[in-house]
């Protein structure tokens, strides 16, 4: 039987890495009078579906899939959510 989950993927840098969409941001805000707002961090939120035979085996591939992929685990963390959509019989 396979299980089909819904990935919510945040992917964020590292807090030691330089922002400089970030900077840019709190720059714009402030010029706009919105000088209570600091430390602005860019981030990517993606979101796949994935048919996996349990759990386990949906957090083993997204963390392949986001360390080859989707992140740069040089400058980059990232976390996931998993949320079962459906569960099918047979072969896709």
């Amino acid at each position: 039987m396979q299980r089909k989950y819904k990935a919510k993927i945040w992917v964020t840098l590292r807090t030691s890495v330089l922002d400089p969409a970030g900077v840019a941001v709190e720059s714009g805000l402030s010029h706009l009078g919105y000088d209570n707002v600091e430390q602005i961090r860019i981030g990517k939120y993606i979101e796949l579906f994935i048919s996996t035979k349990d759990e386990k085996s949906a957090n083993q591939q997204l963390n392949a899939i986001c360390d080859q992929m989707l992140a740069n685990p040089v400058i980059e963390n990232y976390r996931f959510e998993l949320i079962e959509v459906e569960s099918q019989t047979g072969v896709f």
